[in-house]
């Protein structure tokens, strides 16, 4: 996480790609969440896909949750045939600062949640609430987001933004499709 706060390459120097590939790293400071989307030994037929979700507790980054997979294919190389906007897998876990603290933690812990998102080539920029981000060279990337308990598995609004800063596409809280590719059906 030092790495991605000081605006570094989330993949260490000192870490060969091949036994371990960080595909995205996405660090909320307002929120104090972040998520970390990586393979391990990426050309291996056992090859294994990990997302790590982190809280900032007690003056550090603390693992709270996650999951993993086994790729059909590596991320890190995919191609994706994406329009503008495209949202992957996701999920999350309630929050371990507010779990400690909280009464009844199931029900009153916050959500913080993460979404694999896929980009066009012609997206710059997302809007993440309101957070702005970059979209990177490989057109895809992880985002990290803190919820209340009441709104539990909603994530924020995304909007890809052109290089001029234009509107190209959104996708609301529980939509499975962005506006772009709503249009496109529309016009079929």
């Amino acid at each position: 996480m030092r790495r991605v706060l000081a605006g570094a390459e989330a993949q260490p120097r000192w870490m060969p790609r091949w036994v371990m590939t960080v595909v995205s790293a996405d660090v909320d400071t307002t929120a104090g969440v972040a998520a970390v989307w990586l393979l391990w030994q990426p050309k291996c037929a056992w090859a294994s896909e990990h997302t790590a979700v982190l809280e900032w507790h007690d003056e550090q980054w603390q693992y709270v949750g996650g999951g993993s997979s086994s790729p059909v294919d590596d991320p890190a190389d995919e191609k994706f045939d994406v329009d503008v906007l495209e949202i992957g897998g996701g999920g999350g876990t309630v929050s371990l600062t507010r779990r400690m603290d909280a009464t009844d933690p199931l029900a009153t812990a916050p959500w913080i949640g993460y979404a694999e998102v896929h980009l066009g080539p012609d997206v710059a920029h997302l809007l993440v609430g309101d957070r702005r981000i970059d979209a990177p060279e490989q057109r895809k990337l992880i985002v990290a987001w803190m919820c209340p308990p009441t709104a539990r598995r909603a994530r924020p609004v995304i909007v890809a933004l052109g290089r001029d800063g234009t509107e190209l596409s959104r996708i609301g809280p529980h939509d499975t499709l962005d506006t772009h590719t709503w249009a496109q059906l529309g016009e079929e």
